[in-house]
């Protein structure tokens, strides 16, 4: 086959992930980014330790996706956990598995990584053009707004990977609803993914414990049971133990107007061992102090407990330590998309085949968060973002070679 030229818009990690295998392949693949530098949420990602993946059981794996776990099975499949430790080895990058589950690089950073993978695509005769911003279709051409002006491109097939709202500054704004809603492209309205909540504190509360972590908790929702931490944001919650809650909050507030997270502020006894241990202290002592002898409550912990429950200190034993095992924390807003680590919605998946490709656009792919899927932190977006990279290429070049260009 001759060799065709492919454009990828988007240098994160599921359009990069797509040119490395289409010029492994043996295409011609241009990377188009609006920023100055690919890969800047990827580079964000890594601020705190590059999360690649998750180690848990692979059959559990496959199913962090929600709605789109039938569709993405066969996809992930393409690019396993395992397989990205042995592709990051590959680019000089060791791994190990951490004590939540989590692969993380040994280094703990993205950019040797990166720096390692930009490489093999130079190696590869991959073309990465930055400061080119698409702006959506002329016919069968894209439109690029340049530094030099307005750039036309007529490529062989093209790849979308634009990514979701989340962190606008960093190049995902989304800005391409709007071009392919006026190409009759079902778009599932973007949202909040991954995020923290508004909850309504008091001013008081605001200004006592803003940024305060409460630490050991267990945290409850349609969602399952996660344990661990979060932290008092400015009229709010957020955390991993939020965020791990996120999308069943989320669509309970859009179903019901209403939602609530249940916190278990001592992980470690049961109610009947509460109750006993609050009915021995001394009910001279202030309320504060029966909590932190009788439940090792901290201050933090106190506080959101009478935030919640303002008539706690009435409550005989029993029910306190009824309410201190499922404080119902009310959720009334998710945090704006832009402070969300990711996004919700996208293309929809009925839009597009079996290949990734649009089905009312031949020869233009999709891949990445654009696409409308979602899933928990942990290694798990960036995972789905690999393999639909990989699948989006295997689509394009199967279209090239039958000759449908």
């Amino acid at each position: 086959m001759a060799r065709r030229n492919v454009a990828v818009i988007g240098g994160g990690p599921a359009g990069l992930m797509a040119a490395e295998h289409l010029a492994g392949q043996g295409h011609a693949v241009t990377v188009y980014d609006a920023m100055p530098t690919v890969g800047r949420k990827f580079m964000l990602a890594g601020k705190s330790g590059l999360n690649i993946s998750h180690a848990e059981d692979y059959a559990r794996f496959v199913t962090r996706y929600g709605a789109a776990n039938d569709r993405l099975r066969p996809v992930l499949d393409l690019m396993t956990p395992d397989a990205i430790r042995s592709w990051a080895a590959g680019l000089g990058t060791e791994t190990f598995v951490g004590s939540s589950g989590r692969i993380f690089p040994v280094a703990m950073k993205a950019s040797p990584l990166l720096r390692a993978w930009l490489k093999r695509l130079e190696d590869l005769g991959v073309t990465i053009l930055t400061r080119h911003r698409w702006t959506g279709f002329d016919g069968n051409t894209l439109r690029f707004e340049t530094s030099e002006g307005i750039k036309h491109v007529t490529p062989d097939a093209t790849l979308l990977a634009l990514g979701g709202a989340s962190w606008p500054k960093l190049g995902s704004d989304a800005a391409w609803v709007p071009w392919l809603e006026a190409e009759g492209i079902a778009i599932t309205p973007l949202r909040s993914a991954n995020c923290g909540f508004d909850c309504d504190f008091s001013e008081n509360f605001n200004s006592r414990f803003s940024g305060q972590p409460v630490k050991s908790v267990k945290a409850a929702s349609a969602a399952g049971t996660t344990q661990g931490e979060f932290v008092i944001s400015r009229g709010g919650i957020e955390g991993s133990v939020i965020y791990a809650h996120s999308a069943a909050l989320r669509d309970a507030l859009d179903r019901d107007g209403h939602a609530a997270l249940s916190l278990d502020l001592t992980p470690g006894r049961t109610a009947e061992r509460l109750a006993a241990d609050l009915v021995r202290q001394d009910r001279k002592a202030s309320f504060s102090t029966r909590l932190k002898k009788a439940a090792n409550l901290d201050g933090v912990k106190i506080a959101l407990l009478r935030e919640v429950t303002p008539e706690a200190s009435h409550l005989d034993a029993s029910a306190l330590a009824n309410l201190i095992k499922a404080l119902p924390l009310a959720v009334h807003r998710p945090r704006p998309i832009a402070e969300a680590i990711s996004t919700a919605g996208g293309v929809s998946l009925d839009a597009i085949d079996a290949q990734f490709m649009l089905t009312s656009r031949p020869g233009t792919f999709v891949a990445g968060e654009m696409l409308d899927w979602e899933a928990p932190t942990g290694g798990y977006l960036l995972t789905a973002c690999f393999a639909t990279g990989i699948a989006a290429a295997n689509g394009i070049d199967r279209w090239l070679a039958a000759g449908e260009a």
